[in-house]
């Protein structure tokens, strides 16, 4: 593992065992991506998507590494161009913070030309081919919608797939959808990791399995703070079943 993730410190032992000689670089790992594409495209596949998650978090490492990160993706970029990697499909998603900010693409100059994107005009007149994309935040009918689709990929492989869609149809996941945004304070953009939680383990699964399961009649949303992240904890409403539950800031 640590051979395939580039570190110059692999053992010899665990090398010879894999039968591995010489040492694994970037260039090794570009050239390496690059036979991969043509063994996906003689295979009839059209290509191959990448999804480099969360670069935000080069932020947060150290000075050298970060500027290392950046300019390998400033490379990448440059390399997908020339047409190195037919077939090849990078997306890199990221805070506003790392795109827009000081500790992140706009450090190195060159990567920050290569991404520079207009965002002065209206949302709705966002291009797709733009080469960045914001993502608006949920709100109640996204919220709703992505229940939609989730139930529906559900179906595909569900023992019961019409009771499925019977019982738990766009009215009953818009009413979930807005219940549980409105136990996080209405905040929709918390809720999407909770709600398909819910969704799916605590009613999808079990209308499945129980035949006289009804979600409207034998479910009642429950959130603890056990199983929320800190975001969502931070949106509960917490209402207190007494008066004396209430705490007062004395002076």
């Amino acid at each position: 593992m640590a051979w395939i993730g580039g570190q110059p410190n692999a053992a010899a032992s665990a090398r010879r065992a894999a039968g591995i000689r010489g040492d694994l670089d970037h260039f090794g790992a570009l050239g390496f991506l690059q036979g991969l594409l043509t063994v996906l495209r003689d295979c009839g596949h059209p290509g191959l998507l990448v999804v480099l998650d969360e670069t935000e978090t080069l932020q947060r490492v150290r000075a050298d590494v970060r500027e290392k990160g950046l300019n390998a993706l400033r490379q990448l970029i440059d390399e997908i161009d020339s047409g190195r990697f037919p077939g090849l499909y990078v997306m890199i998603t990221g805070t506003p913070a790392f795109y827009d900010g000081a500790q992140g693409v706009q450090r190195l100059t060159p990567l920050a030309q290569r991404l520079a994107t207009d965002f002065e005009t209206d949302p709705r007149f966002d291009s797709p081919r733009a080469v960045q994309i914001r993502l608006a935040g949920f709100d109640q009918p996204r919220l709703a919608q992505l229940g939609s689709a989730v139930r529906d990929l559900y179906t595909v492989d569900a023992r019961s797939s019409e009771r499925v869609r019977d019982q738990v149809d766009d009215a009953y996941i818009a009413t979930l959808a807005s219940a549980i945004a409105g136990e996080l304070g209405g905040k929709a953009g918390v809720a999407p990791r909770i709600f398909l939680r819910k969704l799916v383990a605590d009613v999808l699964d079990r209308v499945d399995e129980f035949p006289d399961f009804d979600p409207r009649l034998h479910y009642k949303l429950t959130m603890s703070a056990s199983e929320l992240t800190d975001e969502e904890r931070n949106a509960l409403v917490v209402r207190a079943a007494d008066v004396d539950d209430v705490e007062l800031d004395l002076p």
